[in-house]
């Protein structure tokens, strides 16, 4: 096997994999990848993939009488995981030889989509929710079912819903699960404490889109500004702020990941009209309109940065340390990088109940997918087929760097968390008790991000009423026509 690192995911210093906003993560890149663009990509383009970006996979060969096969994924912090992983698999198969090739977030999507051009892409790579429903469009990722040992993976093997994410309209499965993720709300302690609070100040509190509920004191009782004067003070300018409440990425998007949607998801909306593959999106519903309402007023009372303040240098776990902000909602991605701060004695709290009497996060989780143009099918499955097995999935979880998408790998990696002195819970806690919402598995997700990008942006620069997301909520369904 031979790991090569050529780039970071974008969602901080180490990783990303943030569908919100422009700087952080597991984000699909919404740049689309229409039929066009990946049979008439440039030349250097393609040929950048079949030379420079493929070179990154390593020139090592398996021995001789081996198949070498090409597994391809674009998280740093997952690298060491999937190495130990593939090096048990290795041992297990001493037919197959595994080349892994690991890129940073927009890296990994452009060289992925010249590959397939080039014809020269990986056997095996992981996919996104976000980007996988183009690649059935365009035929350029190959249905599991019948491939291999593949059809003896039950999908109740895997959380509940992970593999309904995974599964195409025709009822073919396109990726197997590999992990899941949620959100809750990451602080440090110490800051914290200096505001007089402790970490029970943060459990069990309550939302609504009305007066934002216990949540919203809380934030206006973080939010200090440069005279010293807290939100919840008399006096205090939320024009000239040094700490808010609530952190905010540069940007953000129709999904709002760990932005919005844990505030939207608690009042019982949903994002579409059907569980999966929904054909007519909701964001004329008037439980969302309240929920942005409230969301980006947020901005006027000071305890949410307006639109621009903070750039990709400065993501919100950089607020969090900075004590620019004093909350960040973040997803479970990105444990690593929060308790890797230094100076940061971290903190995790579930988000706050909402009007359904619960907290509801995004669920959200990748895939492998297999190449149709891959010669070495049966191969490749052979692989995924282990990385979803138990003994893969424990050592996955040792790692802690994700949930794998079972249940075995996720208690090793809760173990690992507790054995640090960190406490994940409010992150698992979320899919043991059923309260998530499933991360809008939809075609036409690029035609969607270019409609709603305007309309997110202005209602957080304080340019339009919510009452015209109703406007472009028709234009995104007249794509579904």
């Amino acid at each position: 096997m031979t790991p090569s690192s050529t780039g970071r995911r974008p969602n901080d210093s180490s990783t990303g994999r943030r569908p919100d906003d422009s700087s952080t993560g597991r984000r699909p890149n919404n740049r689309g990848i229409g039929r066009r663009t990946v049979l008439t990509t440039g030349a250097a383009l393609a040929a950048g993939a079949a030379t420079a970006g493929l070179a990154g996979c390593g020139g090592s060969v398996g021995a001789a009488g081996t198949t070498t096969i090409d597994y391809w994924l674009w998280d740093a912090n997952q690298l060491p995981a999937y190495s130990a992983a593939i090096e048990a698999f290795m041992a297990k198969n001493p037919d197959i030889h595994v080349r892994i090739t690991q890129m940073g977030w927009d890296d990994y999507w452009t060289k992925l989509t010249a590959s397939f051009v080039a014809e020269a892409g990986p056997d095996c790579f992981t996919d996104h929710l976000g980007k996988y429903p183009e690649f059935v469009k365009l035929g350029v990722i190959s249905p599991l079912d019948g491939i291999g040992q593949l059809d003896e993976i039950p999908g109740d093997r895997f959380k509940e819903g992970l593999q309904d994410l995974w599964t195409g309209q025709d009822g073919a499965r396109y990726g197997i699960p590999k992990d899941y993720d949620t959100i809750a709300i990451m602080y440090d302690r110490t800051r914290l404490a200096e505001a007089g609070m402790t970490d029970e100040d943060l459990v069990g509190l309550d939302w609504n889109p009305e007066d934002g509920g216990t949540f919203e004191k809380v934030l206006a009782h973080l939010s200090v500004d440069a005279h010293g004067v807290r939100g919840d003070e008399e006096g205090f300018d939320p024009t000239d702020v040094v700490t808010y409440g609530m952190a905010a990425g540069p940007g953000v998007d129709y999904v709002g990941q760990s932005a919005w949607s844990p505030f939207a998801l608690s009042t019982g909306w949903t994002f579409t009209d059907e569980r999966t593959w929904g054909r007519r999106f909701n964001y004329d519903d008037e439980r969302f309109q309240a929920t942005m309402d409230w969301y980006y007023g947020l901005v006027d009372k000071g305890f949410y940065p307006p639109f621009g303040t903070f750039g990709d240098s400065s993501p919100e776990q950089v607020q969090i340390q900075s004590g620019a902000s004093a909350l960040a909602l973040a997803g479970s991605w990105m444990i690593g990088t929060y308790n890797g701060l230094d100076e940061v004695d971290l903190g995790i709290a579930p988000l706050p109940a909402g009007p359904v009497g619960t907290p509801v996060s995004m669920f959200n989780g990748l895939g492998d997918s297999i190449s149709s143009q891959s010669e070495h099918k049966e191969e490749a499955s052979r692989l995924i087929a282990f990385l979803a097995s138990d003994e893969a999935q424990e050592i996955i979880g040792g790692f802690g760097a994700i949930f794998p998408a079972t249940d075995i790998g996720t208690e090793k990696a809760i173990a690992a968390h507790a054995e640090s002195g960190l406490d994940v819970t409010p992150y698992t806690d979320r899919v043991d008790r059923g309260e998530t919402g499933l991360y809008p598995l939809v075609e036409n997700s690029a035609s969607i991000a270019a409609i709603m990008q305007s309309a997110f942006d202005r209602l957080w620069m304080r340019q339009i009423d919510v009452s015209e997301f109703t406007a472009y909520n028709d234009r995104v369904n007249a794509l579904f026509e």
